[in-house]
């Protein structure tokens, strides 16, 4: 928790140079707390560095083609020529991502990561995959994480503002 909570201060410390005003000083110790709330629940005070990576990655206001690109980079083992995604590796991910709707009692079963698992594999021989087939099945929006393209279409709709007036 301290690594992730210095790492937090930097990053937030570096976002109020950028956007001065824009950022609350409290940022990283509700950060920190939603972090520990997910990923910590036991009290141990240990958070996995790559899961808080993945949440912070997937609450980010970047396009949901960088976030998965992203994901990849996080969860991918080096495999001769490409980096690829085991079945592992991807339970891992969809386990970790599936603790942010939780946190908001929209939890999903083992289960529903087994079925995601399964439908990105489907008709893959090997053991992994690459890249650009995992964000083709991501693309499709798999039930499992489809609260995450809802939530990205819901945040770039907050800013459009148009000339019509309503009655």
């Amino acid at each position: 928790v301290q690594q992730i909570s210095g790492m937090l201060m930097e990053l937030f410390q570096r976002a109020r140079l950028e956007k001065p005003g824009q950022v609350d000083p409290r940022a990283t110790e509700f950060t920190l707390s939603l972090l520990a709330a997910m990923f910590d629940r036991s009290g141990k005070g240990y958070i996995k560095t790559r899961s808080a990576a993945a949440a912070l990655i997937a609450l980010s206001g970047d396009t949901l083609l960088a976030k998965y690109r992203a994901f990849f980079q996080f969860y991918a083992v080096p495999g001769g020529k490409a980096a690829l995604i085991t079945r592992g590796a991807l339970r891992s991910l969809l386990t970790d991502l599936n603790q942010i709707p939780a946190i908001v009692g929209e939890s999903c079963t083992l289960s529903c990561v087994e079925i995601a698992t399964h439908s990105c594999f489907h008709g893959v021989p090997n053991s992994a995959i690459v890249e650009e087939k995992f964000l083709s099945w991501l693309r499709s929006e798999p039930a499992v994480l489809l609260w995450l393209p809802t939530c990205y279409r819901l945040s770039a709709t907050e800013m459009v503002s148009h000339q019509a007036r309503c009655r």
